[in-house]
C-alpha cells in the first residue's frame, strides 16, 4: 500500500541525502510509489530509473507517470543486472521490500553498489517481524491478521527478520554505513491502517500458499471486526517495524 510508511521512506531518503539533480535507480520499484517520491525530491534536473521483473506493475507505474505528466522518469524491465541504455553510473540506489526477498541479499547489495558511482548512496527500507505485533492487551484479530500476512511472505521466500541484518550486510558488501533506523506502525482505536486492504491485495497469494481459506478470513466483514476490536479493547497496538538503511559506496 502506497501510504503504509510512506512518510518514513520519503524522510529516509532525504535524510541520507538524496537531493536536487541526482539520479536515482530504484530497484524492485513495482507501481512506481518510491521512485514517484524520488522524483520529486531529484526535482526537474534529476532522473529517477526504475527496475522491475513485473511487466504489469511496470504497467501500472508508467501509466501512473503519464497521467501526472511526471517528465523525469522512466521504467526498465529486468532484476538487479538492469540497465537503460546509457549505462551511466547513478548518484544514488534505492529500494524498498526488495533485499528481504534475495536469496543472497550481500551478493545482491554488491551488484547494486556497482551502479553507483564513488561516493554514492545506497538507500534500502526493509520490514522485520522479528518483535511485532505487541500489544500490552490481547487482540487476537489483529494478530491473526499479522499472521497472515508473516506465513505469505515468508513462503514466498522472504526473510521477515532483515533489519536486524542489515548493518553487517552493507559492511560485509564494502559499503560506508552511515545510519540505521527503525520505526513502528502504530494502531490505536482512531488510528487505522489498512490491515483488511492489504489482506484483500494478498488474498490470491494468501490462498494459493494454503495460509488460510476463504472462510477464515471473512474478507467482507474483516475491516469491521478489525475496528471493533480496536474500540473494545481502546489499547495501542504495534502493527509492524520498518527499517531504513543508508550507506556510501566508497
Amino acid at each position: 500500500m502506497a501510504g503504509v510508511g510512506g512518510e518514513f521512506t520519503r524522510r529516509l531518503l532525504v535524510d541520507a541525502g538524496i537531493t536536487d539533480g541526482m539520479r536515482v535507480l530504484d530497484v524492485g520499484c513495482g507501481s512506481g510509489d518510491v521512485a514517484l517520491m524520488a522524483a520529486v525530491i531529484v526535482g526537474g534536473q534529476g532522473e529517477v530509473v526504475g527496475v522491475d521483473l513485473d511487466p504489469a506493475a511496470l504497467a501500472m507505474a508508467r501509466q501512473r507517470v503519464s497521467e501526472l505528466g511526471i517528465a523525469n522518469v522512466s521504467f526498465v524491465e529486468g532484476g538487479f543486472a538492469a540497465s537503460d541504455a546509457s549505462e551511466a553510473l547513478f548518484d544514488a540506489v534505492v529500494g524498498r521490500r526488495v533485499l528481504m526477498y534475495q536469496r543472497e541479499p550481500i551478493e545482491s547489495v554488491m551488484a547494486l553498489a556497482r551502479r553507483v558511482r564513488p561516493g554514492g548512496l545506497v538507500v534500502f527500507q526493509e520490514h522485520d517481524a522479528s518483535t511485532m505485533p505487541a500489544s500490552r492487551v490481547p487482540m487476537p484479530l489483529h494478530r491473526q491478521v499479522q499472521q497472515w500476512m508473516r506465513e505469505t511472505v515468508t513462503a514466498e521466500g522472504a526473510n521477515i527478520h532483515i533489519g536486524f541484518d542489515l548493518h553487517s550486510m552493507f559492511s560485509q558488501a564494502g559499503l560506508l554505513v552511515g545510519e540505521v533506523r527503525a520505526e513502528a506502525i502504530v494502531l490505536t482505536a482512531d488510528q487505522l491502517y489498512p490491515a483488511a486492504a492489504i489482506i484483500r491485495a494478498m488474498m490470491p497469494r494468501i490462498l494459493r500458499y494454503g495460509v488460510a481459506t476463504e472462510r477464515e478470513i471473512d474478507i467482507d466483514t474483516l475491516e469491521q471486526r478489525l475496528a471493533e476490536e480496536r474500540l473494545t479493547v481502546g489499547a495501542t497496538y504495534l502493527a509492524d517495524m520498518m527499517f531504513g538503511i543508508w550507506a556510501r559506496k566508497p
